[in-house]
């Protein structure tokens, strides 16, 4: 299950349970139309309650990632998960977004402000 919410200065997705393809493009929906809108997106992917993931799911994220990699401005990824954290860093390589990854949802939210403050 997929919960997606526009913040004041980014998308907050929380995934519980199985992330499934469903959920992804009910997330790429999401980014897209942000950024069609307003510009690059920040992102706060919260993967703590994450239990597994489809491979379905998989390929489609490095599938959009490599098309819309330039829809990222940042992406700060909650985990303590090794595995999540290592696909985060991986996914580098098709985006030129900066990517944080956090173990504290608060301290991946004042990044994400800080760096809207930033830009401001």
């Amino acid at each position: 299950m997929i919960s997606i919410s526009q913040e004041s200065d980014y998308i907050q997705t929380t995934v519980l349970g199985e992330f499934t393809l469903q959920d992804y493009r009910e997330f790429e929906e999401s980014v897209l139309y942000q950024s069609k809108f307003h510009g690059p997106v920040a992102l706060l992917f919260d993967l703590h309650e994450m239990l597994s993931y489809t491979l379905d799911m998989a390929l489609e994220e490095l599938k959009f990632v490599r098309e819309h990699g330039q829809e990222f401005n940042r992406i700060a990824v909650v985990t303590s998960d090794q595995w999540v954290t290592w696909s985060a860093w991986l996914s580098r390589m098709f985006t030129d977004a900066e990517i944080g990854i956090f173990d504290d949802t608060n301290d991946a939210k004042a990044w994400l402000v800080q760096s809207s403050e930033l830009n401001a």
